[in-house]
């Protein structure tokens, strides 16, 4: 049988990048196997429901390429693919367990609950509802058919508890970590189903996934502690098992624990592949998207974050990652987030990039600030200032001087370079260029260099106070290029400007 996989977010905010991971592991486990993703979301928690947060992942996977092959948004044979349009079926697998003996009416008041931990924490001890304190709560274990029917006719609240039997092994065979085994002892006896007919997520979790016919189940590690219970539900329903893979954790950069927003805020980078807006309190978090990250390089990320293909290739593609992918070759240990090469992977991205495709970005750009440029000369552009490039968000901080004359001229440059007659200098430097004609930048470059090697100039002083009054800075790519996009005119009232500024400002800043 082809894999069936599924993710199955929760839509209680933004989806965090660890999410994304694993939404992207099963994507090419089931691509490389010929299998099925499919998108579910898992809302039985109406009081955690945030607006907007199920059109965000669906917007967020869009934007990344990962393509669902069933679920909302798509439909397919096995749906409706959202929980709370799914709410009735669940009682009655709940009914199934309890007539089965797997499970038993709790009427336990919160006020009753939090007196028995109350009692215990008095004698320095945890509270947990299982095999060794169900006997003395109000439960149908011990309360007779007869008070439960009557409480159940009587509309008394209630949960439906799993009930596991005492001193059980439960093994958890798992892809990643081998068998795991945990003796029921240690386990409490979970919520299943609440009065108000909502699931929690443990049931429709598994009726979901044995409905939708899943065959592996690629998860988070916090999810290995309910692996146990889970392998009991099937075995209780008289179900087979999905294969089970629970992830290695993202970690912090520089510490240890799991990376959280916090952590992004505080050092400087996304957790969230998309920017997100608290539709209750208004604030932003940034996202990987608008901080100018492409696509492929987040894919190709966060592949690495837990995994490789088992030799020293870093750069590969949607299809090189559906083709070598292994869950068998994903790291037990938690992956720690690194940005610089999140940086890195995005600027190699950034300079296989279209030129056209980024000039389009530029334009954008240009017009949101009232510029007009001609595409040919953005292009240009682009292709001058590429490698500079990390995110396309620096396309205007690496390109602006090309667009706008500079009306401030760094003063430590000043400082530093504008020596008396750097003036006088620069002006034969822009008669040689207004003589190049035609204008050819290694014809132009040749003569300059030969009048500051003529005249005995500094190299560095000339050609830095040069670039200052083209840019405004002693920044930039080759100083010819720049003049052969600008053109010699524009070049020479950038001179006459830049000296006109400058030579006011020198007397004070050359003291």
């Amino acid at each position: 049988m082809k894999p069936r996989v599924r993710f199955a977010p929760s839509p209680t905010g933004p989806l965090h990048i660890g999410g994304v991971r694993t939404a992207l592991y099963n994507y090419l486990f089931a691509k490389q196997n010929g299998g099925t993703m499919i998108l579910r979301i898992e809302d039985t928690d109406q009081t955690r429901f945030v607006e907007g947060a199920e059109e965000y992942i669906i917007e967020a996977f869009q934007w990344l390429g990962v393509k669902f092959d069933e679920g909302v948004g798509i439909g397919g044979n096995y749906g409706p693919y959202k929980q709370s349009e799914r709410k009735p079926m669940y009682k009655q697998y709940a009914d199934q367990l309890i007539a089965n003996g797997w499970a038993y009416y709790a009427f336990d008041t919160p006020e009753a609950l939090e007196q028995k931990r109350k009692e215990y924490e008095a004698e320095k001890k945890n509270f947990q509802y299982d095999w060794r304190t169900r006997e003395n709560m109000t439960n149908s274990l011990t309360l007779s058919a007869e008070e439960v029917a009557q409480r159940l006719a009587n509309g008394d609240a209630y949960v439906i508890r799993f009930k596991h039997t005492p001193d059980t092994e439960i093994l958890v065979n798992d892809i990643i970590r081998g068998e795991v085994r945990i003796n029921s002892n240690i386990l409490d006896d979970k919520v299943l189903y609440k009065s108000d007919g909502m699931p929690t997520y443990h049931l429709a979790n598994i009726v979901d996934d044995h409905l939708m016919e899943i065959t592996h189940v690629i998860r988070g590690e916090e999810w290995l502690p309910s692996a146990p219970l889970h392998v009991m539900l099937y075995k209780a329903f008289g179900w087979e098992a999905p294969r089970f893979a629970h992830l290695p954790l993202l970690l912090k950069p520089d510490g240890n624990g799991k990376l959280s927003k916090r952590d992004g805020d505080r050092l400087g980078f996304p957790v969230f592949p998309l920017q997100w807006k608290d539709p209750k309190s208004g604030e932003i978090s940034s996202g990987y998207r608008e901080s100018g990250y492409l696509p492929e390089a987040v894919i190709n990320m966060l592949a690495l974050l837990g995994w490789n293909p088992g030799n020293d290739q870093e750069v590969m593609s949607m299809d090189e990652l559906i083709q070598l992918f292994s869950l068998e070759k994903i790291s037990k240990a938690g992956a720690k987030f690194d940005l610089e090469k999140a940086k890195w992977f995005n600027h190699h991205y950034l300079q296989a990039y279209p030129n056209e495709k980024l000039a389009e970005s530029l334009k954008s750009t240009l017009q949101g600030k009232g510029l007009d440029a001609d595409m040919d000369k953005i292009i240009r552009v682009v292709a001058l200032i590429k490698e500079r490039l990390y995110f396309i968000n620096d396309l205007w901080s690496q390109s602006y001087y090309f667009f706008e004359r500079p009306t401030e001229y760094n003063e430590q440059v000043i400082k530093k370079r504008w020596k008396e007659g750097t003036a006088e200098h620069l002006m034969h430097i822009a008669e040689l260029l207004t003589s190049t004609v035609p204008f050819d930048k290694a014809v132009a470059h040749d003569k300059v260099m030969d009048y500051i090697r003529g005249n005995e100039l500094n190299m560095g002083q000339i050609m830095n106070s040069f670039r200052l009054t083209l840019v405004g800075d002693a920044k930039g790519p080759d100083l010819f290029e720049i003049i052969d996009i600008l053109g010699v005119e524009e070049t020479v009232i950038r001179l006459k400007n830049g000296i006109e500024a400058i030579s006011k400002l020198a007397n004070w800043q050359i003291r």
